[in-house]
């Protein structure tokens, strides 16, 4: 599903600028060029990311941030002419979660989008006291895993392995991928570590009639 941008930009070009980048790199976008409508649309829409400026007409962009935190932590990038450290800090103690200041390189927006987004997706899933997949059941209090209703028991590396999957069913990984996403260090071409532990974790998930972790020939695994 693609990830839906609320932009609340009062200036048309630099509005259209963003929305046909955001366009151009599949984003769904909806438009607001006042706070109050911004406000308005935020409300009744699902939004995944507000890309907020600060001057706008009626309700201005802090009064809108400092709305919506009453009741939602989506993240909120700011972006705004205003480029002295004080207006910065204020604003991301008040529950913005970036600040880019005007002009900016439209690359560079697209590259902090998506660090909000992966970092949303992570507070959603550490947020959750129990995930379930297909039989699989993990607590994420007691780390407890269940394949259909037997307990097993992982490793560090083979739990942390598993929550990877789970973020992202039907997703392929390549070796490296899953190597710096679990072990946090670059990956060497030729270390058989990850086909060991993955070779581990799919012998205590097997049962009689699934087998989660799939190989895809060439490139690496994906859960299924």
């Amino acid at each position: 599903m693609m990830a839906t941008i609320l932009i609340i930009e009062d200036d048309t070009a630099i509005h259209s600028l963003i929305e046909e980048a955001l366009s151009l790199n599949g984003f769904d976008t909806l438009s607001a060029y006042s706070g109050t409508e911004g406000k308005l649309l935020f409300e009744q829409k699902e939004i995944d990311v507000v890309l907020l400026d600060l001057m706008l007409p009626g309700m201005d962009g802090e009064q809108f941030l400092q709305e919506i935190r009453k009741t939602s932590m989506v993240p909120v990038m700011v972006i705004s002419a205003k480029n002295d450290q004080q207006s910065k800090l204020e604003l991301l103690s008040n529950g913005a979660d970036d600040y880019i200041t005007k002009p900016f390189d439209v690359k560079e927006l697209l590259v902090r989008i998506n660090i909000q987004l992966r970092h949303a997706a992570k507070a959603s899933v550490s947020e959750m006291k129990e995930i379930q997949y297909k039989g699989i059941r993990v607590n994420m209090d007691t780390r407890e895993v269940q394949v259909n209703g037997q307990t097993i028991h992982l490793t560090g590396r083979e739990y942390a392995i598993l929550l990877l999957f789970l973020e992202n069913p039907k997703k392929v990984f390549s070796r490296a991928n899953i190597y710096e996403s679990v072990w946090n260090e670059p990956f060497f071409d030729g270390d058989k570590t990850i086909n060991m532990h993955i070779s581990n974790l799919r012998n205590k998930l097997s049962s009689a009639d699934t087998d989660y972790i799939k190989t895809v020939w060439g490139i690496g695994f994906k859960f299924d």
